[in-house]
């Protein structure tokens, strides 16, 4: 049976595409991908199952958010203005200790909703009844890269018992819902997790082979209390335990020396850099232009929406651009392009997701439209400046992963945005109102 093929004419496209950053015409889909993308129609309209009129449109590459905890919507405007571990301590873990799986369920469809809208086609998340967040995935039609996030402040039964339900999870999900699904294991942070719990968790990801993700030198204080602690900081530490033998994604990086980001790029470890959600718990300022100078990969996640608040990525792009440059003094120290890498190709690499982040024949039909009509994104004269600096997850109109549509017209095609939103409701008068 051959493939139906929609075509997308009129289009302005920005491919994050080294060899054709920028082109105005033609995009095929055809199946799961993108079949042509060039200046010109490849055979006549008419042979094409579909046709759209992409004048007045942005598109682009989806927006990929590689650090989050998509439940924490549930927490959003609860506990604000609080340092990480008052945050953490007293507002985040005694609410989340009543979660059930149906509250991680309708709080993260809200947070899927909200991302999807928003154009971010793929995200990762660290958090417990993983189930119902790769259900939500599934469903929604977006990407996961999902992880059963595992703290080690417990007894040895329940260390053991949330490792094995980790490892399950893994199990049970790895490549599910045609491929848009993936996971890694996740321990916590190095002030959650005692090292030998640590050390397991390594030889599970080396069982299952997979990656390692786990929140890294986001505060001083985190740093101070693992030197203390353990004789050295966070990177030396979590290298010592074969953390960095695994491919790695550490969130954060906030307080690294020029030590640790030379370990980081010896080990090829990737970096979400989280800058809203930093400024917010004045976690401060990670060095993320010297990380690029070392050729380290750096992304962009939101975190939860209870540190954020929103999970909007156009907001991180514009964030990353701006506040390196008020911080070094230096206006190119992040270019408009590069914060734009960052939240789609890089954050993609980041994930090791090697067919999407790219508008490219060949790869996968992951892709956004943002409406270009309006006043805010005029004039027609550099869309990418216009992407990182103008534009809002608003602005967003469609969206397509693996070459399916799954929002149009702002409207999402595969989620009952009313029942979530009343589902939600319910769980969060039940939990907290």
């Amino acid at each position: 049976m051959s493939l139906k093929e929609t075509v997308i004419i009129n289009g302005s496209f920005i491919t994050m595409d080294p060899e054709q950053p920028y082109i105005e015409g033609v995009m095929v889909i055809k199946g799961d991908r993108i079949d042509y993308i060039g200046p010109n129609m490849p055979k006549k309209a008419e042979e094409y199952a579909q046709v759209v009129d992409g004048r007045h449109k942005i598109y682009m590459p989806g927006l990929v958010n590689t650090h989050g905890h998509a439940a924490m919507t549930l927490l959003r405007g609860v506990g604000d203005d609080l340092a990480l571990q008052v945050w953490l301590e007293e507002k985040m873990w005694p609410n989340e200790a009543k979660f059930t799986s149906e509250d991680v369920k309708w709080s993260t469809m809200l947070a899927v909703l909200e991302m999807l809208k928003g154009g971010t086609t793929c995200f990762v998340d660290m958090y417990d009844h993983m189930n119902e967040v790769a259900l939500a995935v599934e469903q929604s039609g977006m990407r996961g890269c999902l992880t059963r996030g595992v703290i080690g402040l417990c007894s040895p039964e329940e260390q053991s018992a949330k490792l094995a339900e980790a490892m399950q999870f893994a199990r049970d999900w790895h490549g599910k819902a045609d491929g848009r699904i993936t996971t890694m294991m996740a321990p916590h942070a190095a002030y959650t997790c005692p090292p030998e719990y640590i050390e397991r968790i390594v030889a599970a990801a080396h069982e299952l082979n997979l990656p390692l993700h786990t929140h890294m030198s986001e505060t001083a204080a985190e740093v101070e209390q693992n030197v203390k602690q353990y004789g050295c900081r966070p990177p030396e530490h979590l290298a010592k335990l074969g953390v960095f033998s695994r491919p790695c994604l550490v969130a954060h990086g906030v307080h690294l020396t020029d030590e640790e980001i030379t370990l980081l790029k010896e080990y090829d470890v990737r970096v979400s850099h989280n800058p809203g959600s930093n400024l917010k718990l004045a976690s401060g300022v990670a060095r993320v232009p010297e990380m690029l100078r070392a050729g380290i990969k750096v992304s962009l996640g939101t975190d939860g929406a209870a540190s954020n608040n929103n999970l909007d990525m156009f907001e991180e792009m514009r964030l990353a651009a701006l506040i390196h440059k008020g911080v070094s003094g230096d206006p190119v120290s992040i270019p408009a392009e590069q914060a734009l890498r960052m939240g789609t190709v890089d954050g993609a690499r980041s994930i090791w997701l090697d067919e999407v982040g790219v508008l490219k024949a060949g790869m996968k039909a992951d892709f956004i439209a943002l409406d270009a009509d309006q006043p805010h994104l005029l004039p027609k004269s550099n869309y990418i400046s216009h992407v990182v600096y103008s534009a809002s997850a608003k602005d967003v109109t469609d969206v397509y992963v693996n070459g399916t549509q799954v929002v149009s017209g702002g409207q999402c095609l595969t989620l009952d945005e009313e029942k979530i939103k009343a589902e939600f409701r319910q769980r969060f008068s039940a939990l907290l109102g």
